[in-house]
């Protein structure tokens, strides 16, 4: 590719991702669109018609992730970038599709400059990385990488009981195969950071060196029910009083480990879930990440010793149950600096960081040269309709990306 420094225009960026935005936008101005719904499918037609535009070559997998590629001066493995255009319900209108809108802009500035990429530059939808409508999240990437197998994947059902096949099939983008990405020169996602580092740190953009580790597990606490008025607190097998002593011991001991640990108990369930019943079951999640496996590896023990503190459990017995967990993943260190040296030749303000959120790149990682650029969220606000990126930052972190691939695709 010949060498000119080039900018994309941020005033087309921001119509850009507001006209996606159109697509299930919400009256508080947030985006509702559920992957394979009928927003999802317009966004996708209108992606694929900007694509078109562009004279770009467009392919869609089994899966249903569509790939746009702008032809390269020689016939070798492309260099991808993209996201995914899904959301959460009241999410934002930047998570995600901000890294194909990215790509779009990436494109028409080389288009309008002229400027012939050496290899094929490809733009990639992947379909239903949220999980919100079909659990898990990051579907087809997962089944791409050989995470997830497609026959179990196809079979998830929506809260209506439709399947995911059924809905890749009615949405009209199920596709062969044959196109899906099985090989790259090197994968690229600009996303916005969905925390508060960036905006903390007074930072444009982060270098985002790996995706946290992770472990997961459920733990059920059980005790006896009886009336709430007549059983006296001596003589009480108390479930949610003996979860509170759990939680109270589990921040303790963790909070103990590394100050870089994250844990968090999303989810209870209290039964019956009766003021006038003393409840004789709690379920609750506890997840904690961090890079270091041995952290996480003491995390588990902590976990695991819960059901041996039998001064806080006044009675009730308690079950742990590994959910599932991730190793940290982390990104390919030559793509890396290849981003740090792009932020740095455009005098932008950035930081190496990590990503505590997963995203499509964690698995494309897996088999492709990978890194990921991360921009601020204003209040780190995300998964919902508050969330914000300034317009002028999702034009530095689009730069950022197009450097980066002007760079990678030289060689």
């Amino acid at each position: 590719m010949q060498r000119q420094k080039v900018a994309v225009n941020g005033e087309r960026l921001k119509n850009t991702l507001e006209r996606f935005a159109d697509y299930g936008r919400t009256p508080n101005n947030g985006v509702t669109r559920l992957a394979l719904s009928e927003e999802d499918r317009l966004a996708r037609d209108y992606f694929c018609s900007c694509c078109r535009d562009l004279g770009m070559d467009i392919k869609i997998d089994d899966l249903g992730c569509i790939y746009a590629t702008l032809e390269g001066l020689e016939d070798k493995p492309p260099v991808v970038i993209g996201s995914h255009m899904d959301s959460v319900k009241k999410g934002g209108r930047f998570d995600g599709i901000l890294g194909v809108v990215a790509g779009l802009e990436l494109v028409r500035t080389l288009v309008e400059h002229n400027i012939k990429p050496k290899v094929p530059i490809t733009i990639v939808n992947f379909t239903n990385e949220e999980g919100a409508r079909f659990e898990p999240s990051m579907m087809a990437s997962g089944i791409l990488s050989g995470k997830f197998q497609k026959d179990v994947m196809m079979k998830k059902t929506d809260v209506d009981g439709v399947t995911f096949e059924q809905a890749l099939q009615s949405c009209g983008y199920e596709g062969d195969t044959s196109n899906r990405l099985t090989e790259a020169s090197a994968f690229v996602e600009l996303h916005i950071e969905q925390g508060p580092i960036l905006e903390r740190e007074a930072k444009s953009i982060g270098v985002v060196e790996c995706v946290l580790g992770m472990v997961c597990y459920e733990i059920e606490v059980t005790g006896e029910s009886d009336h709430a008025g007549t059983t006296p607190m001596d003589m009480r097998k108390d479930a949610l009083f003996a979860t509170n002593n759990l939680i109270a011991e589990a921040r303790h001991e963790l909070g103990r480990l590394d100050s870089n640990l994250v844990y968090t108990m999303g989810r209870m369930n209290v039964l019956p879930n009766i003021h006038t019943v003393i409840p004789n079951k709690v379920i609750f999640s506890l997840e904690a990440r961090h890079t270091d496996e041995d952290v996480i590896a003491s995390v588990e023990k902590i976990i695991q010793s819960l059901p041996d503190q039998a001064e806080l459990l006044e009675g009730c017995e308690v079950r742990v149950t590994k959910l599932w967990g991730r190793d940290t993943v982390w990104f390919d260190k030559t793509v890396c600096d290849e981003v740090e040296e792009s932020v740095r030749s455009l005098g932008y303000s950035y930081k190496r960081m990590v990503s505590g959120a997963g995203h499509d790149a964690q698995f494309l990682a897996t088999y492709i040269p990978t890194a990921m650029i991360f921009i601020p969220s204003v209040n780190g606000k995300s998964h919902c309709e508050e969330e914000f990126t300034p317009w002028e930052e999702c034009e530095k972190g689009v730069n950022v990306l197009l450097e980066t691939v002007i760079k990678l695709a030289q060689k």
